[in-house]
């Protein structure tokens, strides 16, 4: 059926006639003069522009000096609202204290005039949000080398602090591992005690161990693998000698350990609110110098069970996001700007 015949059939079903003059007339003056308006709307909006789930409006992207901007001035603006909160709720939050410590207070709670002190005493405490880079790469983890998996070590620190553990058997290097902070240090005991419970593996948040140690460890492999504990040489946290020690403090420090998930992504913090855009901007150069580093042969999605190598001008980067903690989205970054292979990396284009 021809398209003036269908746009005939849809005139003469919405004006409710029966085939008539007005709905076998070819002229598109006659039909709007003979047929109700809903007809005439029929007829005028097959051509208007619009947007569906297949065709969606296409999402701004952002250069990442902007995108970090963006993000920390909402940082900002939260900061300053839970501050002023607290400021407005200070005093009835004060008031609440007394009550309840005067009603549910044992011998040992502190008097009305002790509370006010401490509230004095210790304000507000600024929460410092965590910037997150999440890299969508076009990589399929299912397929040989093009699951990612490395540590490096950012120029100005993620902004924490975690928690080692040290194996090794040279009672020497533990106790060195000690001096330096390790959360613990040892051979076959702290192996027992892993097992055991003794010591949970909630106190600490990393580990490094010697080559020899290795194999000693399949007992608590079970313990230490699902929550991303087990040494790894492609971590760096597989170490011997003097370079054990060097592991521990750069772990200690913050060494962020990056994997690509099941979709291809990483996710990644770079830093602290608090540091401010030069320093949350060489973290993120430092980590896509990292990412570039490491660029598979071959790569890309395809159908499972089958191989499939990079054809020339394939995309290595799909999309990268910029988001903080408590923010309320995220920003899209013009992957020009991020990709160290583009002349505008790390740049405005707008402003080359």
């Amino acid at each position: 059926m021809s398209s003036s015949a269908s746009l005939l059939k849809l005139a003469g079903r919405s004006c409710g006639r029966a085939t008539g003059p007005c709905c076998i007339s070819t002229t598109r003056p006659a039909l709007s003069a003979q047929c109700p308006p809903a007809v005439s709307a029929v007829t005028t909006t097959s051509h208007r522009p619009y947007r569906t789930r297949a065709h969606p409006t296409p999402t701004p992207t952002v250069p990442i000096i902007d995108a970090v901007e963006s993000v920390l001035e909402g940082c900002e603006v939260r900061h300053a609202a839970r501050l002023k909160r607290w400021n407005t709720d200070n005093s009835r939050r004060v008031e609440r204290r007394i009550a309840y410590l005067g009603e549910r207070g044992g011998p040992s709670a502190p008097t009305p005039d002790e509370i006010k002190a401490d509230i004095e005493k210790n304000g507000y405490r600024r929460m410092d949000e965590t910037v997150e880079v999440a890299l969508q790469l076009n990589l399929d983890p299912r397929k040989p080398g093009q699951s990612l998996r490395g540590g490096l070590t950012l120029p100005h620190g993620s902004g924490k602090t975690f928690g080692v553990a040290v194996f090794t058997d040279d009672e020497d290097l533990a106790d060195e591992a000690r001096e330096k902070g390790a959360v613990a240090a040892g051979g076959s005991s702290l192996i027992d005690s892993i097992r055991t419970g003794e010591m949970p593996t909630s106190s600490f948040q990393r580990t490094v161990a010697t080559p020899d140690m290795v194999p000693q460890l399949a007992p608590i492999a079970r313990i230490l693998g699902p929550r991303g504990l087990m040494p790894n040489p492609k971590l760096g946290t597989v170490l011997d000698g003097a370079a054990l020690i060097n592991g521990l403090l750069s772990q200690m420090s913050g060494t962020t350990n990056y994997r690509t998930d099941r979709d291809g992504v990483i996710r990644l913090g770079v830093g602290r609110a608090s540091f401010g855009p030069d320093a949350i901007l060489d973290n993120v150069r430092e980590l896509m110098n990292e990412i570039q580093s490491i660029k598979p042969e071959s790569f890309g999605r395809g159908k499972k069970g089958k191989s499939k190598k990079a054809s020339k001008g394939a995309k290595y980067y799909l999309k990268a996001h910029l988001s903080s903690t408590q923010g309320t989205g995220s920003v899209l970054v013009d992957l020009r700007t991020i990709d160290p292979t583009s002349s505008f990396f790390m740049s405005d284009p707008l402003k080359v």
